[in-house]
């Protein structure tokens, strides 16, 4: 029997009675995973932390969970959590031989559940308050596309001669228990810092953002980061991804058991280049908060507005060592 894609968007099914992943019909509404898996929360004692919803409203990391099918967690979920959890425990050396299509898939569930979330926060307010829940169709797009990728965990989905993701792993001087987690689920960013390593992973663009930071990801290859090193690279992703102007579109085609999903060039018809102007004052901005934890300001930042502070290189372009890094007490 040819596999069938589950469509949530279509009929915007985002109750507790049917599986996220499979749309199957569930006995109960108590049928349910968390979203930050357990081992993750037991490791870095995140269950009753805060975790802030887009409408402004708080619930703990534990709080988070999403409707699944009992025998699709247990065959394709929880062994894909055990993979995860065992190259993590390892650190850096361990992720860096993991499948990157599982990487991706793991982070993918996770933001796709926090979507799962806001998504039923919303719907609930907007009740509350007589109106129906509108989304843009952009997000909607991009939610969508993210879910058929995400069902590449229980079928027989293949990228046909593509990454749908850009996927950076960097050893990284981390404290002991640092859990640096960040998500931006309009762009659908995510980035990870924790151990000896950090992620960056921009699930929906092609791997465009990786070819677009190239020149500085040449630079940092082979070298431990500093924290403040990381972040910047973070916010370089995130900004760049802030400014990725197109809409991925993708064809997919059933052939026997398998669906192969294929890329549309990301040029199309149109004449404009891939990603909006660089701005540095607003990517300052981003650069500020990404810095929280070191107190440098925006006006610091761009001091010089055509060459914003970095900690990645210095006044020549050349990489500046982890070690040679002086930060103010």
């Amino acid at each position: 029997m040819p596999a069938q894609l589950y469509t949530p968007f279509t009929s915007f099914n985002f109750g507790n009675r049917n599986c996220f992943l499979t749309g199957r019909r569930l006995s109960t509404e108590e049928e349910k995973i968390q979203v930050f898996p357990q081992w993750l929360m037991s490791r870095y004692s995140l269950q009753d932390k805060p975790f802030k919803l887009l409408d402004e409203s708080m619930a703990t990391y534990k709080d988070l969970k999403i409707p699944c099918d009992a025998a699709v967690n247990e065959e394709y979920v929880e062994p894909l959590e055990k993979e995860i959890a065992a190259a993590f425990e390892r650190g850096y050396e361990g992720v860096e031989q993991l499948d990157e299509l599982k990487l991706f898939q793991w982070a993918g569930k996770l933001l796709y559940g926090i979507i799962f979330n806001e998504i039923q926060a919303g719907i609930k307010q907007q009740h509350a308050q007589g109106e129906e829940f509108n989304m843009s169709q952009a997000i909607i797009h991009k939610f969508s596309n993210l879910h058929l990728m995400l069902q590449s965990i229980n079928q027989p989905v293949i990228f046909d001669g593509f990454k749908p993701f850009s996927l950076c792993l960097f050893r990284v001087n981390n404290a002991e228990d640092i859990f640096g987690y960040r998500d931006e689920i309009n762009t659908l960013t995510f980035s990870l810092r924790i151990k000896d390593f950090g992620i960056i992973i921009c699930l929906q663009d092609n791997g465009v953002n990786q070819r677009y930071h190239k020149e500085i990801l040449e630079k940092v290859q082979g070298h431990t980061l500093h924290p403040i090193q990381f972040e910047e690279l973070n916010a370089r992703f995130f900004y760049s991804a802030y400014l990725f102007n197109r809409l991925p579109e993708y064809s997919i085609l059933p052939v026997n058991d398998d669906i192969y999903v294929e890329a549309m060039p990301l040029q199309g018809i149109s004449s404009k280049p891939l990603f909006d102007h660089w701005v540095n004052k607003t990517y300052g901005q981003v650069l500020e908060n990404f810095w929280k934890n070191w107190g440098f300001l925006l006006l610091e930042i761009i001091k010089d507005p055509e060459n914003p502070m970095s900690f990645l290189t210095d006044a020549k372009g050349e990489f500046i060592p982890a070690d040679k890094i002086q930060l103010p007490v």
